[in-house]
């Protein structure tokens, strides 16, 4: 069930990140589930980590830590990616 659990956060996760951060990435809605599924598991990870919890369940701080990983994963794709 975690790794499901993991890409239902990253949908949500996703979404809910594209629309907090700033600018336009330049990436359609796909590439932003693909970066959000990708952060729900960078999410849960740190998460894990830092003993703050997991992405196993649901609860309104495996929600929390999905978006904070997603957020970091598109701020890291939006420097990759940066022209000029």
């Amino acid at each position: 069930m975690g790794i499901l659990t993991w890409i239902i956060f990253g949908l949500i996760a996703g979404a809910i990140a594209k629309f907090i951060m700033p600018g336009n990435q330049g990436m359609g809605w796909l590439m932003t589930i693909i970066l959000g599924i990708v952060g729900a598991f960078v999410g849960g990870w740190i998460g894990t980590m830092f003993g703050w919890g997991t992405v196993d369940e649901f609860d309104f701080k495996s929600i929390i830590l999905a978006v904070v990983g997603a957020l970091l994963v598109l701020w890291i794709y939006g420097m990759a990616t940066r022209r000029g």
